[in-house]
């Protein structure tokens, strides 16, 4: 089975289940790389943190694209585990991917059409 790159877009900043799911995607051999795309971000708990350098050690990354990353998130010797990216490197980037996951769109503020609603 050949590695699959897969581009992971997650709404918003309750990113923990995306970033989780793209280290499952590591885990299998795949090529993960969540993008965190609006909002200011709490602070990173040491798991959340863990989680991310792990995507990275997998030769994945997580990015933000939008918002700079807190300070607390950084590796043993100091530099960021977060790579920011523009909106237009990000759709270059994804011109080379093999899936890209929309993942935690928020909440529809409309009811759905009848048809829909069955």
């Amino acid at each position: 089975m050949e590695s699959l790159k897969v581009y992971i877009l997650v709404a918003n900043r309750m990113y923990c289940d995306g970033v989780r799911s793209g280290l499952g995607l590591a885990v299998e051999n795949h090529y993960a790389y969540p993008v965190i795309m609006n909002g200011e971000f709490p602070n990173f708990s040491t798991y959340m943190t863990e989680n991310i350098a792990w995507v990275m050690d997998m030769e994945g990354q997580v990015y933000s694209c939008g918002a700079a990353a807190p300070d607390n998130c950084v590796d043993e010797e100091g530099d960021k585990l977060i790579a920011e990216i523009a909106l237009n490197e990000l759709g270059e980037a994804m011109r080379d991917a093999d899936f890209i996951i929309p993942y935690g769109l928020p909440k529809q503020t409309n009811e759905p059409p009848p048809a829909c609603a069955e």
